[in-house]
């Protein structure tokens, strides 16, 4: 089962947030290969951690249980928030097997939270969003999927990651999505973000 997790920053804990990096790296470690996607989100600049973002494919509950609230980031209090959803990979792939790279380009997660109650309509929708995707952003999209319910059938909303020029492409590219015209969200969030895991050994 694969699972989407973001965990919100708490105000002023990126000091605590790098003395632990160590820990949290030998945590994911043993995950690696059932890691799909990871990194931090990060501030306009950049230069501070608001959250950090993990796809990770486990075998259920009690494995995602276990994931989001062992970790030492959350067992000390780096995070405010925990979101914990199923999610489905409609690419196939791990973020490692994405081939972009765009030279001035940015990179982006969006967390489009779903209207409650309206799984019927978004599969009504679905053709025309993985259209819209497919046909407008295709080469820059690195994963993405839908948010699920723990019963893996109710929706709940879309989870993107994505390189594009600025922030403005991505506000665009969610403002034109089927979805989103349709009404199927309450809130979109768009976070700069950036490739995460071990930093590779110089």
């Amino acid at each position: 089962m694969e699972y989407f997790f973001y965990c919100r920053d708490r105000p002023g804990s990126m000091p605590l947030r790098g003395e632990l990096n160590e820990e949290h790296w030998a945590f994911m470690d043993r995950y690696a290969e059932e890691m799909i996607a990871r990194g931090p989100t990060l501030s306009a600049d950049g230069e501070t951690a608001t959250g950090s973002m993990h796809i990770v494919d486990l075998p259920g509950p009690a494995a995602a249980h276990e994931f989001a609230f062992d970790e030492p980031n959350y067992k000390a209090g780096v995070y405010t928030e925990v979101l914990v959803r199923r999610w489905k990979n409609t690419l196939g792939r791990t973020m490692w097997e994405y081939e972009g790279g765009a030279a001035g380009h940015r990179r982006f997660l969006v967390i489009a939270h779903g209207e409650p109650g309206r799984t019927a309509a978004r599969e009504a929708l679905d053709t025309a969003h993985h259209r819209h995707l497919d046909r407008h952003y295709r080469e820059r999209l690195i994963a993405y999927g839908p948010l699920l319910a723990q019963d893996g059938v109710d929706w709940l909303g879309t989870a993107l990651l994505v390189e594009l020029p600025d922030r403005a492409a991505a506000e665009a590219m969610m403002a034109d999505e089927p979805y989103a015209r349709g009404g199927l969200y309450r809130s979109v969030e768009i976070h700069d973000w950036r490739f995460g895991g071990r930093p590779a050994a110089e």
